[in-house]
């Protein structure tokens, strides 16, 4: 649950009420009917309106700041690992997975026609 007077970013209108969407806003109240939807009152000083919200419409300034930073970051990453040609930066960045990984699971697969012969052949006496 928000803390009353933080700032926030509208960033839904899931309820069709007009809201400015990318406008921001303080958190006045909260709205505690329980035969109601909203759950907070949002004051936007740019239109000069208190508007009642659902806590999916809304969200922490910091956080969505914090989420364009990850973002930008995360970018920035994989245009440095194109541009260097680094190939296990970049498989990580993009699938969270080492270059090794890879190499150990190709191994595995690949085996000799001996060794695929002595595994038929001891699958077969069991």
């Amino acid at each position: 649950m928000l803390r009353l007077g933080e700032k926030i970013i509208i960033i839904g209108d899931s309820l069709e009420q007009n809201l400015p969407i990318g406008g921001y806003g303080y958190l006045i109240a909260y709205d505690r009917n329980n035969d109601n939807i909203f759950d907070y009152v949002v004051r936007v000083p740019k239109e000069n309106k208190h508007y009642y919200v659902t806590a999916t419409d809304i969200e922490l300034e910091e956080v969505l700041i914090q989420q364009e930073a990850e973002q930008v970051e995360r970018e920035a990453l994989i245009d440095f690992a194109l541009a260097t040609k680094n190939e296990a930066l970049f498989r990580k960045i993009m699938t969270g997975e080492s270059a090794a990984e890879p190499e150990k699971e190709r191994d595995k697969e690949v085996q000799s026609r001996e060794e695929f012969i002595k595994q038929i052949g001891l699958k077969a006496w069991i």
